[in-house]
């Protein structure tokens, strides 16, 4: 016998996901959205499965957010061009360079500056996953989301 307190094998629910799993998952998916979105759309058009309005309409907002993803994927591919690969993109010399006049300090400073630029990066993609998510319950799902 069990109470609402208690559990027995067939009702153990599973481990809640990880945060950083999750957001993890959330810009991955967010980098690929152009993508995803155009494959959705197409498949919208093609199948026509209902509601194809609502899918056609969270398509096009996909499309219209994958776009706007294309400026945070810039930002990470410019961080590790310019950051990462700082001393092997530009040879030299570095007297006038942020960091210099040695190859290491003018890649230390790169990288520190990339750094940032990058981390910002991925925080906007995360929101423009959330905001993928959040149009995604209201459009495809029909559900309220809050204000």
């Amino acid at each position: 016998m069990t109470g609402p307190h208690m559990s027995d094998t067939n009702s153990r629910r599973r481990p809640p996901v990880r945060a950083g799993r999750r957001v993890g998952a959330d810009i991955a998916r967010a980098a690929v959205l152009l993508p995803a979105s155009l494959a959705e759309f197409a498949a919208a058009l093609a199948r026509g499965r209902p509601p194809r309005g609502r899918r056609l309409v969270h398509a096009g907002m996909g499309i219209v957010l994958g776009a706007l993803a294309l400026l945070p994927v810039g930002l990470e591919v410019f961080f590790v061009a310019r950051g990462v690969l700082y001393g092997v993109i530009d040879q030299g010399p570095y007297d006038n360079a942020w960091g210099g006049p040695t190859r290491a300090g003018a890649w230390l400073a790169h990288f520190g500056i990339g750094l940032l630029f990058a981390a910002a990066g991925l925080a906007l993609l995360w929101c423009i996953a959330q905001v993928h998510r959040t149009l995604g319950t209201r459009w495809l799902r029909g559900e309220r989301t809050g204000a």
